[in-house]
Order: C-alpha cells, then sequence, then structure tokens
C-alpha cells in the first residue's frame, strides 16, 4: 500500500510540513512508519559515480553501502572532498624540502633528534574531526656521505605530526634499522598511520610532519654514547590526506 503524503499549509509565510504515516508531522519532512525506508535515485548505482553498487558480487546489497554527506548547500551527496589528497602524486619529494635529512652525531647528548619535514596549514569555520594520513618514505645511513652503517647496533626511526594549540605526537610510527657489513641494503622503507584530532573550535591550524632518529643506546657493556646516523625523509612514494568529519 502506497503511502500518502500530507501537507499541511500554515498561514504564515506559507511554511509546509509533509508527512509519511502521519497526519501530524513535527518537522518539515517527517517519515512516522517504524519499517520504512527512504530512496534518493540520483544516488543510486545508476546515477552517482560514487555508489559502487554491489561491489562484492554476492547478490546481497545489504553488505555494500557508502557513507552520505551534506554539501554546503543542504544537498545530499555520496562525494567526500578532502581538504587535501596527494591521490597518485608524491607530496613529498626530499629534493624540495631542505629540511628533510637529519644527522645525529656521536656526541649527541641523549642520543635522539628530530627535524621538520613539512608542514600543512588548513582553517575551519567549526568544531570538527581532522582525519590525518600518511605514508612517509626514509633511508638511513651512517652519514652525510651515504656510507653503510656497520657497526651492528639498531637505530630508531619515528615519523609523528604535531597541530597548533596540542603539545601530544600524533600518529607516532617506528621502525628500526641495524647493519652490520659494508654490502647490507640500504634501500627505502616506510612510515604510515592514520590518526584523528578533534579540533575544538574554528580557526587556523598547522599540521607538522617529523621525522626522528634514536641510536642512545651503546652495544656491549650498555651506557648511553650515540651512534653517527644520517636519515633521509621522503625519498620515495610518499601519501598525505586530510579531511573533516
Amino acid at each position: 500500500m502506497k503511502k500518502t503524503l500530507l501537507l499541511l499549509l500554515l498561514s504564515t509565510g506559507m511554511y509546509a510540513q509533509v508527512g509519511v504515516g502521519t497526519s501530524t508531522p513535527q518537522e518539515a519532512l517527517h517519515i512516522a512508519s517504524p519499517t520504512g525506508t527512504m530512496r534518493i535515485e540520483s544516488l543510486n548505482e545508476t546515477n552517482s559515480e560514487y555508489n559502487g553498487g554491489d561491489v562484492d558480487g554476492d547478490g546481497d546489497l545489504t553488505d555494500d553501502t557508502f557513507p552520505l554527506y551534506v554539501d554546503e548547500n543542504g544537498d545530499f551527496t555520496l562525494e567526500l572532498v578532502p581538504l587535501y589528497n596527494s591521490e597518485d602524486s608524491d607530496p613529498l619529494d626530499h629534493t624540495g624540502l631542505p629540511n628533510s635529512s637529519v644527522s645525529l652525531l656521536a656526541t649527541d647528548a641523549d642520543g635522539v633528534v628530530n627535524t621538520e619535514i613539512t608542514s600543512y596549514t588548513i582553517t575551519v569555520n567549526r568544531q570538527a574531526i581532522l582525519e590525518v594520513k600518511y605514508n612517509i618514505s626514509f633511508e638511513v645511513y651512517e652519514n652525510a656521505l651515504e656510507n653503510v652503517i656497520t657497526d651492528n647496533l639498531a637505530r630508531k626511526v619515528t615519523t609523528y605530526f604535531q597541530v597548533t594549540g596540542f603539545t601530544r605526537r600524533w600518529g607516532p610510527t617506528s621502525k628500526c634499522y641495524s647493519s652490520g657489513t659494508s654490502t647490507s641494503v640500504t634501500s627505502t622503507m616506510y612510515n604510515a598511520c592514520t590518526a584523528y584530532i578533534d579540533l575544538p573550535a574554528a580557526g587556523t591550524y598547522t599540521i607538522s610532519f617529523y621525522g626522528e632518529v634514536d641510536s642512545g643506546t651503546k652495544g656491549g657493556g650498555g651506557g648511553t654514547t650515540s651512534k653517527n646516523t644520517f636519515v633521509k625523509f621522503a625519498t620515495g612514494n610518499d601519501t598525505v590526506l586530510m579531511r573533516l568529519h
């Protein structure tokens, strides 16, 4: 049985309320049926390129769903436009980032040194959840001449980012590298992570990405003597994505 739409025109300002399954709608559109669903054909598989239809091919559409968004005009859409998406490009190229390399010297007091690789600035007009995904590459050597490490001691390489107004390190990810021979592999490695930050209010925020190297443990008898290390960040195919929720 088809449902009847009841249109109530109020006497002031031609304000209309539509009720589906109710004769007393409480909002501009009020669907009262406890079992009914709403269909927008412009968003179906045929009419929307962002609707993948039966993507797993099992004939069951209930397990193939797609997020619904509202644009600035209040229109429903399946398209999500992120703040930044590197997509098929490489957003971080060490040849254009003067601070993308970091040197740790054996004379360093605590055996830890970091560098700000790059930063992005965003502006929001409301409280929001910021999602940041990154994949940052790096290579590890003994020194800036790119000699191979041969002391067989591990170096920990960490990437993370910070956001204006927060002291916390977001998305920290680490890998360890060690080598005991001059013929060891020194190819590109990657750190990847996703983090969500609650931006408390409208304003402008800076998202700064950092790289850090730690070699503060001496082999054998222990101690905290640093080991010479040189790390080049952003030498491979990196990715960055940021979007608001």
